[in-house]
């Protein structure tokens, strides 16, 4: 069956930059892709030449005739709009019921009558999503859909997408959404596409590998560079012709190396560390705050020593940023009290991006606004070098900062933040526009920062990898304290699967057995074939695994068959998620197996 949408031999220049070299793009009905790539490597401008909105230098798009595309840009406009429901029921198609524009709006958190002029960015961006999701189109191209999104409905999102036949094309840095909705990812990388089919899940070991095959490729090329150059230097004339088909392998080596430095480099992060604290960071009792009538928080009780990293979750609105407000000493508690403890440096990150001045330059911002000079950590460092620790050009120093992606902005303000000494980090929604490498940097850093981090987040995976506790709103201004990150919440919530079906075991078991009813649950037929051979076929899968593992790691096969390699990597991670698949269904039969056998007896 032909792609819904195709992109193919994509090419596209901005200035004197190549964007997009080839890049193609395959989409078919009800597909599931995540598109991904570094900030910068073109893949919304890819999105929006999907939608049909930029127009390629070069290459071909097709589009299925009569297909419903729908796209969501990163910044939306309801100009001309009255409310953001006109807006929204603007976007149905004929014969499309009105009520669901209604029905979406109420579930991102929107009536429908705002006036979009006085919309802030995260409605807008809530506003679109409905837009987008309202005609249940034939394609769905989403640009950061859980940007402004709380974690209530971000899962709701989720819900929703995977209940729509549509094929989706998914922009995200939000790991979870990715992994729960993907099926296949397209790797955008140098301005060309590399497909996995296989889901979200798969992607980073199969990118690493591709990776680390090019760093055994370049270390090869480099040597025969060093080779080639002894030669002209310290080699015996040879005929004319030999010697310029040696040279021209040389210019060869030296323009494949050129091609490979187009990749750009990694970001390189370390916190400046001030005088070590006390051990006892903060201490909050009986904390309470009122707006109003509204009790935004109620009886609350905190310590957190040196070296805790804590998370604050819960829906927009219910007061998180009061609470980190309270706890950092920058709010007053109407009831209770909050001690800060001795020698605390603090460096905060605002989620608001405000602390950015549109017309200031990014030299000056991480200056201060003079010289050249940048401290880190109390010593000098010319802004130029410290700048291109976070992806920035020499040329970008007196670039002023209203120019700049969303992205690049997170980067200036993490340059920014690492800049100050400190050993109390305040982060609040640092994971907002960051590519997947860079969340993976800042996560090595929180995990490597000596001091105490206290961060909101509505990242699911950016909280399991970093904090050892959460901080959980769970309404009426009470806020619940947990161990671990935010999978452990649920568990302990009885909100995870396996704490459910660990509950309703241990509820059966602590309860009188009756002789079974007829017609109670049992295992079918199927259920009883599962358990029996779903064990061997999990070891045979181990085993096969291993196989796979041992001939991706010969060094050469990169180089002597790229296309093996790409198959066998892409055949790993599917084997991979496929034995994990089956290792939960056989651990729910297994529960359900004991249940049925306990209330036998």
């Amino acid at each position: 069956m032909p792609p819904l949408l195709y992109l193919k031999d994509i090419h596209l220049t901005f200035g004197t930059t190549e964007l997009l070299d080839g890049a193609e793009l395959a989409v078919g009905e009800g597909e599931r892709l995540a598109l991904v790539g570094r900030n910068g490597s073109g893949k919304s401008t890819l999105l929006k030449i999907a939608a049909g909105l930029v127009e390629a230098d070069k290459g071909t798009r097709f589009a299925q005739p009569g297909a419903t595309i729908r796209y969501l840009p990163q910044e939306p406009s309801l100009e001309g709009y009255a409310s953001t429901r006109d807006y929204v029921e603007a976007g149905l198609a004929p014969g499309d019921d009105p009520n669901r524009a209604f029905y979406l709006l109420g579930h991102l958190g929107l009536s429908g009558m705002e006036t979009p002029a006085t919309l802030s960015g995260g409605e807008a961006r809530r506003a679109a999503l409905a837009r987008a999701l309202a005609p249940r189109p034939d394609i769905l191209l989403l640009d950061e859909p859980t940007n402004h999104l709380d974690l209530p409905a971000i899962e709701w999102l989720e819900g929703e997408l995977k209940g729509m036949n549509a094929a989706l094309v998914l922009i995200s840095h939000d790991r979870r959404f990715l992994e729960n909705l993907s099926r296949t990812v397209v790797w955008l990388d140098r301005g060309q596409t590399r497909r996995l089919e296989q889901g979200f899940a798969g992607f980073e070991n199969w990118r690493d590998m591709l990776m680390d095959q090019e760093d055994i490729e370049r270390h090869k090329r480099d040597r025969k560079i060093a080779q080639e150059l002894d030669w002209l230097a310290h080699g015996r004339s040879a005929r004319r012709k030999r010697n310029q088909g040696r040279l021209g392998r040389l210019n060869g080596l030296r323009q494949g190396r050129r091609e490979e430095l187009k990749q750009l480099g990694s970001v390189k992060m370390e916190a400046a560390e001030a005088e070590t604290s006390g051990t006892k960071v903060i201490d909050a009792k009986g904390v309470a705050k009122n707006f109003g009538d509204r009790n935004i928080i109620k009886d609350f009780s905190l310590r957190i020593h040196r070296g805790d990293r804590i998370g604050i979750v819960g829906p927009n609105g219910v007061g998180k940023t009061t609470l980190l407000k309270i706890l950092t000493g920058e709010l007053l508690p109407d009831a209770g009290n909050v001690k800060l403890g001795v020698a605390l440096e603090m460096a905060k990150l605002d989620q608001s991006r405000a602390s950015l001045h549109p017309e200031e330059t990014l030299a000056n911002v991480l200056t201060g606004g003079g010289g050249d000079t940048v401290w880190v950590g109390g010593k000098p460092r010319n802004v130029i070098s410290y700048m291109q620790d976070f992806l920035f050009t020499g040329q970008q120093a007196r670039t002023p900062v209203k120019v700049l992606s969303g992205g690049e902005r997170a980067r200036l303000l993490l340059a920014k933040l690492f800049a100050t000494p400190s050993n109390f980090l305040v982060l609040d929604e640092p994971t907002n526009d960051l590519d997947l490498e860079t969340l993976d940097l800042l996560e090595e850093v929180i995990g490597d920062y000596p001091g105490t981090a206290l961060i909101v987040s509505h990242d699911r995976d950016f909280l399991d990898r970093t904090v050892t506790q959460i901080v959980a709103a769970e309404g009426e201004g009470r806020f619940g304290v947990y161990a671990g990150g935010y999978s452990d919440m649920l568990a302990q919530q009885g909100r995870g699967k396996q704490a459910q079906a660990a509950a309703a075991k241990k509820a059966n078991a602590a309860k009188p057995r009756p002789a079974r009813a007829e017609g109670a649950p049992k295992l079918n037929f199927s259920d009883v074939h599962a358990l029996k051979t779903l064990p061997a076929k999990i070891e045979a899968a181990n085993r096969e695994i291993a196989r796979l593992q041992a001939e991706l790691s010969d060094p050469k096969l990169y180089a002597r068959d790229a296309a093996k390699f790409a198959s066998l990597s892409g055949k790993l991670a599917q084997i991979t998620a496929t034995r994990a698949a089956d290792e939960e269904l056989w651990l729910s039969l297994e529960l359900k197996r004991e249940e049925i056998e306990g209330a036998g007896t």
